[in-house]
């Protein structure tokens, strides 16, 4: 009886250390966890699958440390097996800069293989490097997104006390996707915009012209007689536009051998008393007739057109032009007219016709 008690507490003493040993082990610490990095984000300067691409990570640490590596590690999951995705490589990729709260941080360099291998982008110190301090920002060149087209892919962050990688000090995920780029297309038409009128042309606009008669009354060799009509011009031709005057001086058609009242052939002033017949495209003085170019258009009056208090009219000529594409311009086409006392009595008349050239 003695024998088996003694067996008893044997058992008993051996169960209960035992029982004191797995309360001990259930008690130790296995491991040592690293701190998450927050406000973690991974900017693409393009989102285009299987394109070369800038990527700009930012994130803060839990606390400030003296990093010497960092390694990124490109997967089609958050967590659990880390994928490849698509057909993504490290291939070609650079490093750009590291910054802690804006400060640009040297000595830092690409090392992909000790970081991991085909599915990182790392980064390491080999000097004397700084604490750090939020937000830490890794930039990297030529990076060529995932080709697969519409797809989130994951980067797992690390930071390392060490640069051989292996002493953790925090992580964090980021998510990015790749997406189908929208192409628009669109196309714009040549155009000219083109009228005359004796009124109601804007400096914006043709679409209240009107008239097409300008009277200059009886004709005296004592007074020159004036008056005015308006032209509205426009184009996106890359060349530009020319806008000519063509046709006749005032002419007596019924009067015998249909005399013309002379034109100004080369640019000269109003002197009354002589015949002439000329206009300009300025605002003038003597007589008191016409206004400047106006509008958002830069095109200008030609030379022999662009003289104060100076006419002329051959026909054919270029009265106003512009060598590039130019938004709508208003121009007033300036007129004067002299006789003499000998110019033959008749009713005078003279169909001018304005045509504007664009060239493409």
């Amino acid at each position: 009886m003695t024998k088996i008690a003694t067996i008893n507490n044997s058992k008993r003493l051996i169960t209960f250390i035992a029982a004191i040993t797995l309360l001990v082990s259930t008690m130790a610490p296995v491991s040592v966890f690293a701190a998450s990095l927050t406000s973690r984000k991974l900017a693409l300067s393009t989102s285009a699958g299987n394109t070369a691409a800038t990527w700009t990570f930012t994130f803060n640490g839990a606390a400030a440390t003296v990093l010497k590596g960092v390694a990124f590690q490109i997967c089609d999951a958050a967590s659990g097996a880390c994928n490849t995705p698509g057909s993504w490589s490290n291939s070609g990729a650079t490093f750009s800069t590291l910054t802690y709260n804006g400060s640009n941080q040297t000595g830092w360099t690409l090392d992909n293989a000790t970081a991991g291998g085909a599915q990182f982008l790392g980064i390491k110190n080999n000097t004397a490097s700084n604490s750090s301090a939020n937000p830490v920002v890794v930039t990297f060149n030529t990076v060529t997104n995932p080709n697969t087209t519409n797809a989130t892919f994951y980067v797992r962050i690390n930071t390392f006390s060490g640069n051989d990688f292996t002493t953790a000090v925090d992580n964090g995920v980021v998510a990015a996707s790749t997406s189908q780029q929208i192409n628009l297309t669109a196309s714009v038409d040549e155009s000219l915009t083109f009228c005359t009128g004796t009124s109601g042309i804007t400096t914006t606009s043709c679409s209240g012209a009107t008239g097409s008669s300008v009277a200059f009354g009886t004709l005296s060799a004592s007074t020159v007689r004036s008056g005015t009509s308006q032209i509205g011009v426009g184009t996106n031709a890359g060349v530009g536009y020319t806008v000519t005057v063509n046709g006749t001086s005032l002419t007596c058609s019924a009067c015998s051998g249909s005399p013309t009242i002379a034109p100004i052939a080369s640019v000269a002033a109003s002197t009354t008393g002589t015949e002439q017949f000329g206009l300009n495209l300025r605002a003038n003085s003597t007589p008191s007739v016409g206004t400047d170019p106006g509008g958002s258009g830069t095109a200008s009056p030609a030379a022999g057109y662009n003289t104060v208090n100076s006419y002329q009219f051959n026909t054919g000529d270029t009265v106003a032009s512009k060598n590039s594409s130019d938004v709508f311009r208003l121009f007033t086409a300036s007129y004067i007219t002299n006789i003499t006392t000998a110019t033959a009595a008749g009713s005078y008349t003279s169909a001018l016709t304005y045509i504007a050239t664009a060239t493409f």
